[in-house]
């Protein structure tokens, strides 16, 4: 029989007080039994390995006691004990009490038989009653229904001549409004399409169903540089598709599509703790980085080769980012730390330990400073060199979803689950706007890529927001006013992408729905339906396709050109 040694078992309970926050007792046996000499590799020892091994013993003692019962039927249940029960007492003394236990079911069930029989008769009575009012009911829905929509036929039969008349008028009405609007009105514009016109419609042959991961896909990005689009999803793996230029729909589905599988764990797919979480290009577009649910980063060139594993937190990876030189890699994770890592070393470079809640998201300001947010309701301005925060932004109320800097780097926007999104400078403590208007949870922001710094210099800087509360809000960054709310979906919206030259806005919604929106007229202008909740949505950089990945395990390229 194979056994724990002293040394494997010292380890578990280490590993155990590490991942429950104990500190200073995992220290102190770490040193009195000598952790840091043991040959285990802790890369192969899973979170939470010692409560695992628990279960399962206990689980075994209890299989155990049951099936080598001599009396115990296979058919009857499990008589499910305590786990004090199987700690302190042997499997003799178990399989006497699973008899007694036995016995005393049996004896009961006697008991009941009667009641039950009676309990039955009685519910079937009640059951019929039942039945027989809601037959009552629908017949009364069903009238009423069919009522309505009679008088919804004569109401449009009257309306039909009247709005006919009003058309011109109304044409008329609607060119001083588009006048006016353009003009300095205070007010916040609320733009409705709850029925979006037919024509908006992708049509079929516009888009490209890429398929082939095995769950859902949660992160999609474009190469900056080429027709390359990676994929991560729930099935431990990542994808780099080749996107040419004028393929269409069918020509996918009758042709193997050029497609690289990045396999995150050697043999069966779809393990849980190797989700990939998120992915990053590096700015040239030759390198992809993965985040994963086993704590890792990897390396991967656009061969689909896996170049370098980043092995060094202890928990799922949630966030990670190139900075624009691409010779640092920054992770955020579960761990409640952020590490840089010196792609060139293949080394850490260091590790940040500021936050007291797992890492949500990280964004770099530059090539030597990022920002983090957690679940702590905390944001820390961190830099490579040094040990303390640079700089530490509080005043969120709930968990800080996301960060972003702006193109200058100047300012910072957050959004959390207090319903608000707050902006943030450098040269102050305290946020230069607090923008409420979302009535749920904000689940991200995006800046566009206008104003200073931008390849839109002439353009108004602006701020998107999408929300659990199925909306987009789009901001005025400088007053921190609220210019207009998108509210095309009908479920909470994961994702907002900015056209490259910022004259669209996509948005992506667990509605199934991908809406292009045109920033000038502010409407929807096309719009797509899949077949699942969609977690992101991104633009390739000509402007002219949009990738968004799906929960029902597919990736779609909508093709835009006018």
């Amino acid at each position: 029989m194979t056994s724990i040694t002293s040394a494997e078992l010292n380890y578990l309970v280490f590993r155990y007080l590490q991942e429950s926050g104990f500190t200073h007792s995992a220290f102190a046996l770490g040193y009195e039994a000598g952790i840091n000499k043991c040959t285990i590799d802790g890369n192969m020892v899973p979170p939470g390995a010692l409560i695992t091994f628990v279960q399962k013993g206990i689980h075994f003692l209890e299989m155990e006691a049951n099936l080598n019962n001599s009396d115990a039927d296979v058919d009857e249940d499990f008589s499910f004990l305590q786990p004090l029960d199987l700690i302190t007492k042997d499997v003799y003394e178990l399989r006497q009490m699973i008899k007694d236990k036995k016995k005393n079911l049996h004896k009961d069930r006697d008991k009941d038989k009667d009641k039950d029989k009676e309990f039955e008769r009685e519910h079937e009575r009640e059951s019929a009653r039942v039945r027989e009012k809601d037959r009552h009911e629908r017949e009364k829905e069903s009238e009423k229904d069919r009522e309505r929509i009679e008088k919804e036929k004569e109401r449009e039969k009257q309306h039909e001549d009247i709005a006919d008349r009003e058309m011109v008028a109304d044409q008329a009405d609607q060119n001083n409004d588009k006048h006016e609007e353009n003009g300095n009105s205070g007010e916040p514009m609320e733009v409705s399409t709850t029925s979006t016109s037919q024509t908006c419609e992708i049509p079929s042959s516009d888009v490209m169903i890429l398929e082939g991961h095995t769950s859902e896909v949660c992160a999609c990005a474009w190469s900056p540089t080429g027709s390359l689009l990676a994929s991560g999803s729930g099935d431990s793996t990542a994808r780099i598709w080749t996107i040419a230029d004028g393929t269409s729909r069918s020509s996918v589905q009758n042709s193997h599509l050029n497609v690289l599988v990045l396999k995150h764990v050697k043999g069966r797919t779809n393990e849980k703790s190797k989700d990939v979480t998120t992915l990053d290009w590096n700015g040239e577009g030759t390198l992809l980085a993965t985040g994963s649910y086993d704590g890792q980063a990897r390396i991967w060139n656009t061969s689909g080769e896996l170049k370098t594993t980043l092995s060094k937190h202890k928990g799922p990876i949630f966030s990670l980012k190139w900075n624009k030189k691409g010779d640092f890699l920054v992770t955020g994770s579960c761990d409640k730390t952020a590490i840089v890592w010196d792609v060139k070393t293949e080394e850490w470079r260091q590790q940040f330990e500021f936050h007291s809640g797992p890492i949500l998201d990280v964004d770099w300001r530059n090539n030597l400073s990022f920002a983090t947010s957690s679940t702590d309701n905390m944001i820390y301005v961190c830099k490579v060199g040094d040990t303390r925060p640079v700089k530490t932004f509080a005043g969120h109320q709930g968990e800080v979803n996301c960060v972003k800097w702006d193109p200058t780097g100047s300012l910072l926007a957050s959004c959390s689950d207090d319903i608000s999104a707050k902006i943030w400078s450098m040269k102050q403590d305290k946020y230069v706007h607090d923008l409420r208007e979302h009535s749920k949870e904000i689940y991200t922001i995006r800046w566009s890529p206008t104003g200073p710094g931008t390849n839109n210099p002439n353009q108004q800087l602006v701020l998107a927001s999408a929300s659990f509360d199925s909306t987009v809000k789009l901001w005025d960054v400088e007053h921190g006013k609220l210019i207009c709310s998108l509210n095309g979906h009908g479920d909470p919206v994961y994702s907002v992408a900015f056209s490259p030259n910022g004259e669209y806005l996509a948005s992506g919604s667990l509605d199934r729905c991908i809406n292009i929106w045109s920033l000038k007229e502010v409407k929807i202008v096309k719009t797509y339906t899949g077949n699942g909740g969609i977690f992101e949505v991104c633009w390739n950089k000509e402007g002219d396709k949009i990738a968004a990945c799906f929960a029902n395990n597919t990736v779609c390229v909508l093709d835009l050109r006018m």
